[in-house]
């Protein structure tokens, strides 16, 4: 019943945003980037996972990229190895959810690196990618979130700042 009130009140108080998740789970996904990160001497990464519904994706969990690649930090950027996918997609089979997003952390600021806009995650059109500056130290607003859409073909759309808070609500 819990969640259907937690539902409710998100359709009614943030119903345009097409990326969400509540406080709770985004606290946790940053403190494990942040440990992760290994006392900000690396970036590290997660896929977020949860379901979409009339185009509006909702963050439920996450999978940390080491926890799938045990090598995927080691350089001191994120180098996610293709065979490992296999893995992500049995995990979210066995959830019943799908990728979402995903996101990382960088040392600077929020922009996407050429790596990064050549080298998407996901290659789906549509697929969000999540871009934490400064290794996710706290504090961490969501207004220096980097938020980027593929479009195909290592084309990629921004959302910029004066539409990161009616996109991507953390909350309920």
């Amino acid at each position: 019943m819990t969640y259907s009130i937690a539902a409710t009140m998100r359709r009614l108080f943030a119903p345009q945003h097409r990326l969400s998740c509540s406080w709770f789970m985004w606290r946790r996904l940053l403190k494990k980037l942040r440990e992760r990160g290994d006392n900000r001497s690396r970036e590290s990464g997660a896929f977020l996972l949860g379901y979409i519904e009339n185009e509006q994706a909702r963050i439920v969990d996450f999978l940390l990229y080491d926890d799938l690649d045990p090598r995927a930090l080691d350089t001191g950027i994120v180098r996610f190895d293709g065979r490992y996918f296999g893995e992500l997609w049995a995990q979210c089979k066995a959830r019943k959810l799908t990728v979402v997003a995903d996101i990382h952390v960088h040392p600077g600021g929020a922009g996407q690196s050429p790596s990064d806009r050549n080298h998407p995650m996901i290659s789906k059109t549509g697929h969000l990618a999540l871009i934490l500056p400064n290794f996710a130290a706290l504090p961490s607003p969501r207004s220096e979130i980097g938020i980027y859409e593929y479009l195909g073909k290592k084309e990629w759309r921004t959302i910029g700042a004066r539409r990161l808070h009616s996109f991507f609500h953390i909350g309920f």
